[in-house]
């Protein structure tokens, strides 16, 4: 079958609307700053008071070897083996045949999580017996997505379990209902129970494992907001877009990037309902792009105008799967589009623009002519002023390798050119002395990969190491999007392409990767699309590698999997503790789960909420301190460099932010400086506020505690 395309391989969109797009093509480093430290919102009271309360260290131990793909699994959302001479794990695995041992009872009636995997003394002590009967289990149905079809690649004959009284079970055999994963609660702590091992890779058999652990009482032991989600008002335009803003912070999220083809022209209710959505991420700290994807303009541009229309290789309009391309080398239908470009971005208030996917067809390449773009009168007149001859001619009588690959090297550094028409365009709006300039304007440029599968450049024109040289002339985010025609590989895959990209370019912080969470079209188990562990596994190896994850698409994320997905995100190296005092190193910047006043590096930290601080990149000191009621900065979608509490009624914040940063408060400001300078207080509702992109010094001057600030978020 044909490769699909990735915006046609999401779900239907239940609207008339089109559905979205083809394949959803700053490397993290202990030098590198990382943008989003994206602050959560508690419902709390302004005094930042009661007694300070440490979090338990996230710690796992195998009992036995080897391993198996224990640590895999926990490790994908932030648990750590030990280091030498630390305190007991929270989360202890016990492999097949374990033995029996009274301590066991003790240590779970105190708090501890046992997993017991398969048949063992252990398990039976607990009351897991093997009985003598077995199952051929294949099709799985799990309580945490119970409609959901699990199957496994390999079926297997399993002994069926007798469970002790009070088990809830997880899993079961789809058609026999044997029990295959189970959780008991005893004391403070719980036992978490599963028939076989969850396979090689840690989720070939039990996606929701992790989840169950959860039920079981394991909080997610950090959290991450900085992630990135691709939206489309196609699955979304019934819904309380208040609702989704805090569901998607909830998630983890930074930033939409907004499906701007449907708002192209002027509508009266399309653009009601998107200067909503715009407003409820804003008053969430939630970034909103306008995501671009050019040559498809919109429905109504490719109506109008038939004559700008590109062509495919057997010269039919190039209406392909879901998008309709139009000719950006045509002078005057790129004056058109770049018109309209700007109106769309001044008619409302974008913290960002995504050019996306600015390049060719087919995913078959030349060997489809059908679907092989573009063949539009321009290029291939471009083209014969150059070489000589009608580039059609590769399809007739020269279909040679030579000349082939005369063209397809053409056609990869017209896109590449198109790419560096575009980024300049964008530019043209944030530059300050320009009409209606929007300086504070985030850009990014959307680039499938074709490093990791270089099959990729010859098939659409998309050639990295021809784009990325643009980042020492234009300043924007380099989003390299994961191809269709490696979805099925292992979440490992990105250590790879973020090798293969670090290679090419010293601006490696500007680098990012987009992960598509999709229906897949390869014969992929245990589920077609990756959700639990195998969503998470990629999550947290996309996260330790790059500066940012980007989601396709915000709408296919499972329910199930929201709750761990801001620890997955996180990138922790280290995290120990010597007295009160804990010490974190991450990759980026993190939450950690903490409640009451907190020292950070032996200062006040400001940057806090009621259950979590939010520290930058690096290594820092975290120990509790005594009661304050000083202003705490609740959320700040940047990257926070330093915070301190300048007085009792002051912050002072240094951050770096690609697109105007997004701070909420816990009480009014009554003044800000930027940089020494008077700022103006531009608020986005509520307590959040607007600040300048850029390397800034923030000061914010507040109000003192009253119960009119405690009103106000709990209205939130």
């Amino acid at each position: 079958m044909p490769f699909p395309t990735r915006r046609a391989t999401a779900r239907n969109a239940p609207l008339k609307t089109p559905l979205p797009r083809e394949i959803r093509g700053a490397l993290v480093g202990r030098a590198v700053g990382l943008p989003a430290v994206f602050l959560s919102l508690a419902l709390c009271s302004p005094c930042f008071c009661g007694e300070p309360a440490l979090p338990g260290l996230p710690y796992f131990s195998i009992l036995s070897a080897p391993p198996g793909p224990w640590p895999a699994i926990l490790s994908s959302i932030g648990l750590q083996s030990p280091p030498a001479g630390a305190s007991a794990a929270r989360v202890t695995v016990a492999l097949p045949g374990a033995p029996a041992s009274a301590d066991w009872s003790a240590r779970v009636q105190s708090g501890a999580i046992l997993i017991l995997e398969g048949a063992s003394p252990l398990a039976e002590s607990f009351g897991f017996r093997a009985g003598p009967t077995t199952v051929h289990a294949g099709s799985l149905r799990d309580i945490h997505q119970p409609g959901l079809s699990i199957v496994w690649e390999n079926a297997l004959d399993l002994p069926v379990f007798t469970l002790p009284p009070g088990a809830v079970v997880f899993t079961r055999d789809r058609w026999t209902g044997a029990p295959l994963t189970a959780g008991l609660h005893r004391g403070s702590g719980a036992v978490l129970w599963v028939a076989v091992s969850p396979g090689e890779q840690g989720y070939e058999r039990f996606p929701y494992l992790l989840d169950a652990l959860s039920d079981m009482g394991l909080d997610p032991p950090f959290r991450s907001s900085r992630l990135w989600a691709f939206f489309d008002s196609a699955y979304r335009s019934r819904v309380d877009l208040d609702y989704f803003a805090s569901h998607w912070r909830k998630s983890g999220i930074a930033a939409l990037q907004v499906a701007a083809w449907h708002f192209f022209e002027p509508d009266p209710q399309g653009d009601a309902y998107l200067k909503r959505l715009i407003e409820a991420c804003h008053r969430e700290g939630i970034q909103v792009y306008a995501w671009l994807e050019l040559p498809h303009v919109s429905e109504k541009f490719w109506a109008a105008h038939p004559e700008w229309r590109e062509k495919t290789a057997v010269l039919q309009d190039a209406q392909l799967d879901w998008r309709k391309l139009m000719n950006l080398a045509n002078p005057d239908c790129f004056r058109a589009v770049a018109a309209g470009v700007r109106q769309l971005l001044g008619r409302f208030d974008w913290d960002g623009v995504n050019l996306a996917e600015l390049y060719f067809e087919s995913l078959h390449g030349i060997d489809d002519p059908s679907r092989f773009t573009p063949m539009n009168l321009d290029v291939r007149a471009q083209f014969e002023i150059k070489n000589g001859w009608d580039p059609l001619e590769v399809f007739r009588s020269r279909k040679d390798d030579a000349s082939r690959r005369v063209f397809l090297d053409f056609r990869a550094d017209l896109a590449a050119r198109i790419e560096e028409q575009w980024l300049a365009e964008i530019e043209k709006v944030r530059d300050p002395k320009s009409p209606n300039a929007k300086p504070d304007l985030d850009l990014v440029l959307t680039h499938v990969d074709d490093r990791f599968d270089p099959h990729m450049r010859d098939a659409i024109g998309a050639d990295a190491a021809r784009a990325l040289p643009l980042l020492e002339k234009h300043n924007f985010t380099f989003l390299i999007e994961d191809p269709a025609t490696v979805w099925n590989l292992g979440p490992q895959r990105y250590e790879t392409i973020a090798d293969r990209y670090r290679a090419l370019t010293a601006r490696t912080a500007q680098l990012a990767i987009d992960v598509n969470i999709v229906s897949r079209y390869q014969r992929v188990y245990p589920t077609r699309q990756q959700t639990g562990i195998e969503l998470f596994q990629i999550v947290h190896q996309a996260a330790r590698n790059f500066s940012r994850v980007a989601l396709y698409i915000e709408s296919s994320l499972e329910a199930p999997d929201l709750k761990l997905l801001p620890s997955a995100a996180s990138a922790v190296t280290r995290i120990e503790k010597s007295g009160p005092q804990m010490t974190v190193d991450s990759l980026a910047a993190v939450g950690l789960p903490w409640k009451g006043p907190v020292l950070v590096d032996g200062q006040l930290w400001p940057v806090a909420d009621d259950d979590t601080v939010w520290l930058p990149a690096g290594l820092h000191t975290v120990e509790p301190d005594g009661a304050s009621s000083a202003p705490r900065l609740l959320r700040l979608n940047a990257d926070v460099r330093s915070a301190r509490v300048a007085s009792p009624t002051a912050i002072e914040v240094t951050y770096d932010a690609a697109a105007r940063a997004l701070a909420i408060l816990d009480r009014p400001a009554l003044s800000i400086k930027v940089d020494g300078a008077s700022y103006p207080i531009r608020d986005a509702g509520g307590l959040t506020l607007f600040l300048p992109r850029g390397h800034h010094v923030v000061a914010i001057e507040c109000a003192g505690p009253t119960p009119l600030t405690t009103a106000k978020l709990a209205s939130r």
